[in-house]
């Protein structure tokens, strides 16, 4: 049973990230290392697992667990791209600083807009990890 402290910090870590209910979310970049507490916040809040990244289906919102090292940032949010729906979010979630893997909010700033991409906030989502937020830019989402 989780307690009524713990409940409140993990729907404050949902909304932090703009997660509603019934939206879909895709993870990407799994691995040991990840805060199973912020994974739990989001499926309680959405009310569904989190789609693999295998998953072919168009999301609201990718997940992206990112560590330096991982490969290049740019193609992998190129990648998310093609799922994300009209107003969808990537939160690249990295390592803080001065932990395994950290990675510079520059190099994030830096390899967005090439990818298409704005960055619009920061966050710390947990104890080990911080996200930015991003997104198509307004006027790419407004031509039709």
């Amino acid at each position: 049973m989780v307690a009524a402290e713990d409940a409140g910090r993990t729907s404050d870590i949902a909304g932090k990230l703009g997660i509603e209910p019934g939206m879909v979310v895709q993870e990407i970049g799994w691995d040991d290392d990840v805060d199973e507490v912020v994974r739990d916040a989001i499926e309680e809040r959405t009310g569904d697992e989190l789609l693999d990244e295998d998953s072919d289906d168009v999301v609201d919102v990718v997940l992206m667990w990112w560590r330096e090292g991982d490969g290049d940032l740019f193609d992998a949010l190129v990648e998310c791209i093609g799922q994300l729906a009209e107003h969808g979010v990537i939160w690249v979630l990295t390592p803080k600083t001065g932990r395994s893997g950290h990675v510079e909010p520059s190099e994030i700033a830096e390899v967005a807009p090439t990818a298409g991409l704005s960055q619009t906030s920061n966050v710390t989502v947990s104890d080990g990890w911080a996200g930015s937020r991003l997104v198509a830019p307004k006027a790419a989402k407004s031509r039709r």
